[in-house]
């Protein structure tokens, strides 16, 4: 029931654009697989064969660095409201910071998100749809406002502050460079100043 495709089809596209939630998995070469669900109308489709998606500041920063080591990275989507479908996008990706020349072009296809943390960018290289029977039905009632609530009231400095206490490494130890990528210092240095 499985097919395979070499990129995203319109009607696939469109599926993707329905959807409230979809889940990225990365890992390294060694330690944890990471699986997160994402939502917030963060995705953009690009391309068939590339899609972008906005990382808001969270409690862990394991995709980029998964990245950083292995840039592979699987997207899925399951039909929960309508007819049944999984959807899997399987490539290579890298993350795009603040201070990267593409994050203004591609931060303006993106909503304006407070706490946005990077862009991850996928060049798909295999689409596969399969049958998805098995997934409930579930309705979406709405986004939570919880996130950007807290992002907003940390405010730029505060979540600067967090990514420097939270999301310098992955919970398995690699880096992040969330620090580094973003033109902060560490805050050691910080507090010396």
């Amino acid at each position: 029931m499985a097919e395979q495709l070499d990129g995203l089809t319109d009607q696939l596209t469109r599926f993707i654009e329905a959807q409230q939630i979809f889940f990225v998995a990365t890992a390294a070469t060694q330690g944890r697989v990471n699986i997160s669900p994402k939502g917030m109308d963060s995705l953009r489709v690009l391309s068939p064969n590339r899609v972008i998606w906005l990382n808001v500041t969270g409690s862990g920063n394991e995709t980029a660095a998964h990245l950083l080591e292995t840039p592979r990275m699987t997207i899925m989507f399951a039909g929960f409201e309508a007819k049944p479908l999984i959807l899997r996008l399987y490539g290579q990706a890298r993350a795009i910071h603040h201070t990267d020349p593409e994050w203004e072009a591609l931060s303006a296809k993106l909503p304006a998100l407070p706490g946005a943390r990077q862009i991850f960018d996928l060049d798909i290289d295999m689409v596969q749809t399969s049958c998805g029977y098995a997934v409930p039905f579930y309705d979406f009632v709405g986004e939570r406002d919880t996130l950007k609530g807290w992002a907003e009231k940390r405010g730029d400095d505060g979540i600067a502050d967090y990514w420097r206490d939270k999301n310098q490494t992955s919970i398995d130890g690699l880096p992040t460079q969330i620090v580094e990528a973003n033109g902060l210092s560490d805050k050691s240095q910080k507090q010396k100043n």
